[in-house]
């Protein structure tokens, strides 16, 4: 099994003693979905509403964290997985529908990740 959650970051670098010219930069940051069930996994409820960032100052924080540097600006692009993975998410979010507040797991799905789950083999 193999998921990512793709996002679009832009970074801001103030190094001490120079100067840049552009100061920032866009790049792609990858960050792998942990398992269905296992620790983490519910990083898209937590992060995501309807294909969107839930709270982009929240998450600016937390990526400026895991990057070491300062990112000012970022949207969510994708979860990007495999059918192994998607079929076991789909799993897991059906055992307990209760803490998504929905009445099916497609609901789930589209609620959190819009329309931008990308299957790939």
């Amino acid at each position: 099994m193999d998921a990512t959650y793709v996002f679009r970051v832009t970074v801001r670098l103030d190094p001490d003693g120079a100067t840049l010219d552009p100061d920032r930069f866009e790049a792609t940051m990858e960050i792998p979905a942990s398992e269905p069930g296992e620790d983490g996994w519910l990083f898209f409820r937590d992060r995501l509403w309807r294909g969107e960032i839930g709270d982009l100052d929240a998450f600016r924080a937390f990526a400026s964290e895991l990057l070491d540097a300062d990112v000012v600006d970022a949207s969510f692009r994708e979860l990007r997985t495999d059918d192994a993975f998607l079929d076991a998410l789909k799993v897991e979010i059906g055992g307990d529908l209760d803490p998504f507040n929905a009445d099916s797991v497609d609901e789930v799905l589209r609620k959190y990740l819009g329309s931008s789950v990308h299957v790939r083999d």
